[in-house]
C-alpha cells in the first residue's frame, strides 16, 4: 500500500513508447448552392404577386364592380318586362299554387286578366292615334300662328309699324332655330357620353341589390356585418337549410319563394317576419336547424329566435341585429322614477325589455312563481326585482328564506316579517317551519267567513334545491327534504300551490340548476308563472317551463351561459305575450346592492315598522292532552266549544286559533274522542283520565324495554 505514489501535477512529456497516433482529417468546404434559374424565380414572383392581399383586394373589386354593371342590366331588363307584361301575375300564381293556396291563385289570375284587358285597349287605342295626332299637331300650329300673328297686330297698332305683325312669329322662328344649333353641338358629346351614363346607372342599380358574388363582396358584408335582412336573404337562408321539401318547393316557386313572407317588421333591435311553409314541410324541421338558420342568415345562434303563431305551417323569425343583444338595457324604472309606486292587484311589475324592444311587465296578482337557471346567471337578481316593485305595495307581506346566505336579501331586514339566511341543515329547518307557518295561516284565512279580504303574503324560498336535497329528519323521523308524502318542505309548498292562491298566501321559488331530485315535478307544475334563465339541456327546459312552451319554440337551454346573464324565457298568463306564442324572452333590468337598498329604504318609509324575525321562535312545548283535562277541571264533560275557549285563554299563542278539527286530530285514537251528547258534541273526563293513563303505562313499558 506504501508503494502506490501518488502525483499531483500533470505530466506534460507524452510517454515516449506510445502507441496511438492522431491523425487529422481534413474536411472540404461545401460546394456553393447552384444559382436557382431564372424562371423558378420569375415564377415565385409572380405567385407571389398574384396571392398577395392587395391583389386579392383589386381583383374582388374589379370582379364586384363589374358584376353590379352587368347584374344591374339584369334587374333593369327584368323590371321592365314584369312591366309590359304578365310575367309578374304569373309567378304571383304559381307561387300561390305550390304553397297550397288555391284562393290566393285565383285573385292573382282575376289580376293578370285585368291586366290583359288594360293592355289590350291601350294596342286597340294606338291604331287611331296616328291620325288623330297628325290633326292634333294641325290644329296646335294653326292656333300658334294664328296667336303669334293676333299678337303681332297689337304690337303693330301699337308701334304703328306694319313690319311688327310678323315679328312674333320670327322671334318664334329664330328661337327653334336657336335650339336646333344647340343640340347639333350637344348631339356628339351626348352619343359619346350617354352610354357611360347607362352603364353607371345600371351599376348603380346592381350597388344597391349587392348584386355580385359572395367572394367578391367587401369584408364587412361577406362577414355579415351589418347586413340587412331583406327577403331575399330569408328565402335563400331557408333554401339551403337542407330540408329537401322547402328546397323543391322554393325552386318550383316562380316568385323564388317570396310569397312564402309577410312583411319584415322591424321589431326592437331586430326585426320579425312570418314565413309560410310550404305543404310537405313541417315547422318541427326548422325549428331543429336554429344554428344553421341562423349562420344562412350571417347570425349567431343566439340572434335567432323561432317561434310557433297560431297560423297553420307558419314559423316566426325574430332576427336580432347583429351584436344588439350584446348591448345592455337601460336602467328598471325603480331605480330611475323614485315616485314609483305597487299595486298587488292591478299594477304590473316592470321587469325589462321584451326582444321587440317593448316594456316587458309581469302582473304578480294571485299568481305562484318560480324562477330557474344555472348558477351566476342573475336568476336572484330578477326575482329579487319583482319582491322589491312589490315591496312598495304598503299591504304586502313577506316571508323570506335565502339558503344562500350571501347578504342578497339582507335588504329585506325591517321589511320582512321574517328573514332566514343561511345555508345549513339548520336553516332549511328554520325555512321549512316558516313555510308551514304560512300553510298555517293559510287554514285560517279559508276558515273565514266568505268574502274575507285577506293581505298578500308572499312566502319567497331563494336557492330552494337546498331545501329539496336536505338530508335532515325531525324527532318523528319525516325528513325536511325530498319529494315523498311525508317529506315536510315538499309538503308545505304542496299544501300553499294547492289551496294559498284563493286567499292571497303566494309561493315563489328560485332554484338552480333543476332536476328531478332538486326541484319535484309536482312543485314546478304549481306554479303559475315560470320563468328560466340559461339552462344546459332541453330535457331541463321541460323542467322549467313544461312541455308546451318548449314545443312552442322556447329554448332557455339556447341561451349563452355567462354572456347572456338576466334574459329568461317566461311562460306566464301575467305578461303580455304575441299572439299563438306560448312563452316570451325577457332581458331583464339589473338592480344591483345600493340600487335595492334605497328601493326598500322607499318601501320602509310607507310603513309604519316591521319587526324582522330572524329564526322561528319555539315557545315552551305543551302537552295539549294534558292542557284539555286540565281546562275540563272537575266537570264530567264539556262541549268542544267551551274546551276551544279555555285553551285559548290558558295560552293564546299555542291555541288561539284551534278550531274543532284540531281537537279533534289531538284527541283521536286516544280513546278520548269528541261525542254527541244531548245533541251536541263533548268531551269526557273520564276518557281523557284513562287516555293520559294509558300514554303513561305505554311511557313506563317503553322505558323497561
Amino acid at each position: 500500500m506504501g508503494d502506490n505514489v501518488v502525483h499531483l501535477h500533470k505530466n506534460t512529456d507524452p510517454p515516449a513508447d506510445t502507441a496511438s497516433v492522431t491523425t487529422l482529417t481534413v474536411v472540404p468546404e461545401p460546394a456553393p448552392p447552384a444559382p436557382v434559374p431564372l424562371w423558378v424565380r420569375s415564377g415565385r414572383a409572380i405567385k407571389a404577386a398574384a396571392t398577395h392581399e392587395n391583389t386579392k383586394t383589386a381583383a374582388r373589386a374589379a370582379a364586384r364592380h363589374g358584376m353590379y354593371a352587368f347584374n344591374g342590366g339584369r334587374i333593369v331588363a327584368r323590371r321592365t318586362w314584369d312591366g309590359r307584361t304578365g310575367s309578374r301575375y304569373e309567378r304571383y300564381m304559381r307561387a300561390a299554387e305550390a304553397a297550397g293556396n288555391m284562393e290566393l291563385a285565383a285573385e292573382w289570375e282575376e289580376r293578370l286578366q285585368r291586366f290583359r284587358d288594360a293592355r289590350h285597349r291601350r294596342r286597340m287605342d294606338l291604331l287611331h292615334s296616328p291620325l288623330d295626332a297628325a290633326k292634333a299637331v294641325g290644329v296646335g300650329a294653326g292656333m300658334s300662328i294664328g296667336l303669334l300673328i293676333a299678337l303681332g297686330i297689337v304690337m303693330a297698332l301699337n308701334t304703328k309699324q306694319a313690319g311688327d305683325v310678323i315679328t312674333p312669329l320670327t322671334a318664334t322662328i329664330e328661337f327653334i332655330g336657336t335650339l336646333m344649333r344647340i343640340v347639333q353641338i350637344v348631339w356628339g358629346p351626348a352619343i359619346t357620353i350617354g352610354p357611360f351614363l347607362a352603364l353607371l346607372a345600371l351599376w348603380a342599380v346592381g350597388r344597391k341589390q349587392q348584386a355580385a358574388p359572395n367572394w367578391a363582396l367587401p369584408a364587412n358584408v361577406r362577414n355579415g356585418e351589418g347586413e340587412p335582412i331583406t327577403p331575399s336573404i330569408v328565402v335563400k337562408a331557408l333554401r339551403d337549410l337542407g330540408v329537401p321539401a322547402l328546397r323543391n318547393a322554393i325552386k318550383e316557386m316562380g316568385d323564388a319563394g317570396a310569397s312564402m313572407l309577410g312583411p319584415i317588421r322591424i321589431a326592437g333591435c331586430g326585426v320579425e317576419v312570418d314565413v309560410t311553409l310550404p305543404s310537405g314541410v313541417s315547422t318541427i324541421e326548422v325549428q331543429n336547424r336554429r344554428r344553421k338558420l341562423a349562420e344562412n342568415l350571417t347570425r349567431h345562434e343566439h340572434e335567432v329566435f323561432i317561434t310557433i303563431p297560431q297560423a297553420a305551417r307558419t314559423v316566426r323569425l325574430w332576427i336580432a341585429d347583429s351584436g344588439a343583444l350584446d348591448e345592455p338595457i337601460g336602467p328598471s324604472p325603480l331605480v330611475t322614477d323614485e315616485t314609483m309606486t305597487a299595486d298587488y292587484t292591478k299594477g304590473k311589475a316592470p321587469w325589462g325589455q321584451d326582444l321587440r324592444g317593448d316594456a316587458a311587465a309581469l302582473s304578480l296578482y294571485q299568481r305562484h312563481l318560480l324562477i330557474t337557471g344555472l348558477s351566476n346567471q342573475g336568476k336572484t337578481v330578477a326575482l329579487r326585482s319583482l319582491a322589491l316593485w312589490l315591496s312598495l305595495d304598503r299591504s304586502v307581506q313577506f316571508l323570506m328564506g335565502d339558503l344562500k346566505g350571501v347578504g342578497d336579501w339582507a335588504m329585506f331586514d325591517g321589511l320582512a316579517n321574517t328573514l332566514i339566511q343561511g345555508p345549513t341543515d339548520e336553516h332549511v329547518i328554520q325555512v321549512t317551519e316558516m313555510v308551514e307557518g304560512a300553510v298555517d295561516e293559510m287554514n285560517r284565512r279559508i276558515q273565514a267567513p266568505p268574502g274575507t279580504v285577506f293581505p298578500p303574503l308572499i312566502v319567497l324560498v331563494d336557492e330552494a334545491q337546498v331545501a329539496f336535497m336536505c338530508p335532515a329528519k325531525d324527532e318523528d323521523k319525516r325528513p325536511y327534504g325530498g319529494s315523498k308524502a311525508n317529506s315536510r318542505y315538499f309538503m308545505a309548498v304542496r299544501k300553499i300551490h294547492n289551496q294559498g292562491r284563493a286567499v292571497n298566501v303566494l309561493m315563489w321559488q328560485g332554484t338552480q340548476d333543476p332536476t328531478n331530485e332538486n326541484l319535484p315535478k309536482l312543485v314546478r307544475e304549481g306554479a303559475h308563472t315560470r320563468a328560466s334563465l340559461a339552462l344546459g339541456t332541453e330535457s331541463q327546459a321541460r323542467m322549467a317551463l313544461g312541455d308546451k312552451a318548449v314545443d312552442g319554440g322556447a329554448a332557455p337551454n339556447l341561451l349563452r351561459p355567462g354572456l347572456d346573464q338576466g334574459t329568461l324565457v317566461l311562460a306566464s298568463s301575467g305578461i303580455d305575450i304575441p299572439a299563438g306564442q306560448s312563452s316570451i324572452t325577457v332581458r331583464t333590468h339589473y338592480i344591483d346592492d345600493d340600487a335595492a337598498e334605497a328601493i326598500t329604504d322607499r318601501a320602509k318609509a310607507l310603513r309604519d315598522g316591521v319587526t324582522t324575525l330572524h329564526a322561528i321562535e319555539k315557545g315552551e312545548e305543551r302537552d295539549p292532552l294534558a292542557d284539555i283535562a286540565g281546562v275540563l277541571g272537575d266537570a264530567s264533560r264539556l262541549r268542544t266549544q267551551d274546551v276551544l275557549k279555555r285553551l285559548a285563554n290558558l295560552d293564546e299563542d299555542a291555541y288561539g286559533k284551534w278550531t274543532f278539527i284540531d281537537l279533534k286530530r289531538v284527541l283521536d285514537g286516544t280513546g278520548a274522542e269528541p261525542y254527541k251528547s244531548d245533541g251536541v258534541m263533548v268531551v269526557s273526563r273520564d276518557r281523557l283520565t284513562r287516555a293520559l293513563a294509558n300514554r303513561g303505562d305505554e311511557g313506563s313499558a317503553s322505558a323497561d324495554g
